[in-house]
């Protein structure tokens, strides 16, 4: 039997399935599928230019150059190693922006952002500055004076139990400091410490990777940080309850149900690097045999006025970061990260 309400409860759902059943306004449906339509044109007809512009013998000649053949090699090794420590350093970082709430977070959320909003040759020069014009000890400085603020902004409206994040800052902090004053006395910049360790930067191809690594990994903790938001706390709550301490729930629960997340990452990081060129120019130089990667080798043959080996090495490039993210989605896809 039904109740009094019963009836303008029917009602209402009766309005609210006409209101569903109203089909979409072409207006609004046209402009959509325009818009749709105008980007998507626009990047077949960027695609589709290369494509026309190139031939397959320009390709196979460009392929059978020696150096060439180099670029690409550092290319994807350069990539990979890129994409390996984005990676590493988006983990952490994605999940501490993802779990915990502290004051100063969103100063750190918008710090990851500086890289992609600088232009390219500011990231280039600003390495190149600081690895030839900056002495271990005002680095050592600098890099205390940032965490200790760090620290207090975190430490400040933070939760007694989040106040882990403002005491390990301090800490480091501390530990900069005294290295600030071991090193007092040295004058050398740091491309001379690195040098002296046998890992030389600048204009090396360990250069290249340090110049792709701060915006790929910037795209890589995006990524993690969104894929941590979707794995619900509950899962380490009740991995918790069981005994697990954080970094055992971390390691048994969340780690694995992030690895779709990680592969997804690597990817976005190993293409952003793919495609880096004003940081590697400025920081690495485009020296052919050494620190020449597939983007300089673009700048390159432009500026011998070699557009046809220009456009090949485009699209090739193409090519490759089209390949890597079917390949990549394609395994997702199948679930082949579990």
């Amino acid at each position: 039997m039904l109740g009094p309400g019963s009836e303008g409860m029917s009602e209402s759902n009766q309005k609210m399935q006409k209101i569903w059943k109203v089909r979409p306004e072409w207006p609004f449906l046209l402009f959509l599928v325009l818009s749709v339509v105008s980007y998507l044109g626009l990047i077949l007809l960027m695609l589709g230019a290369n494509v026309l512009s190139v031939s397959w013998s320009e390709v196979g000649r460009v392929l059978e150059d020696p150096a060439i053949q180099h670029s690409i090699k550092l290319t994807f090794a350069t990539c990979t190693a890129t994409a390996i420590l984005s990676v590493l350093v988006a983990v952490p970082v994605g999940y501490l922006l993802s779990r915990y709430r502290f004051r100063g977070r969103a100063l750190l959320d918008t710090l990851i952002d500086v890289p992609i909003l600088l232009p390219p040759l500011v990231v280039g020069l600003s390495l190149l500055i600081l690895f030839n014009r900056v002495s271990l000890s005002e680095a050592a400085w600098v890099l205390a004076g940032g965490l200790f603020l760090g620290a207090v902004l975190s430490f400040m409206g933070s939760e007694r139990r989040g106040r882990i994040v403002p005491a390990v800052l301090g800490s480091l902090a501390i530990l900069a400091t005294l290295a600030a004053m071991f090193w007092r006395g040295a004058t050398g910049s740091l491309e001379d410490a690195m040098g002296e360790l046998g890992v030389p930067m600048t204009f090396h191809p360990l250069g290249v990777v340090l110049a792709q690594f701060p915006v790929a990994a910037a795209f890589a903790i995006r990524t993690m940080r969104t894929s941590f938001d979707q794995i619900s706390p509950r899962y380490e709550e009740v991995a918790m309850t069981l005994g697990c301490h954080r970094g055992q729930a971390f390691a048994r629960v969340i780690f694995p149900l992030a690895s779709k997340g990680m592969i997804a990452a690597g990817t976005m990081a190993w293409a952003r690097a793919l495609g880096e060129f004003g940081p590697i120019l400025i920081f690495a130089g485009a020296t052919r045999g050494r620190t020449e990667v597939l983007s300089s080798s673009v700048f390159l043959e432009i500026n011998l006025g070699n557009l046809a080996g220009a456009a090949a090495l485009s699209l090739i490039m193409v090519v490759i970061a089209v390949s890597t993210l079917l390949l990549v989605r394609g395994f997702l896809g199948r679930g082949g990260s579990r």
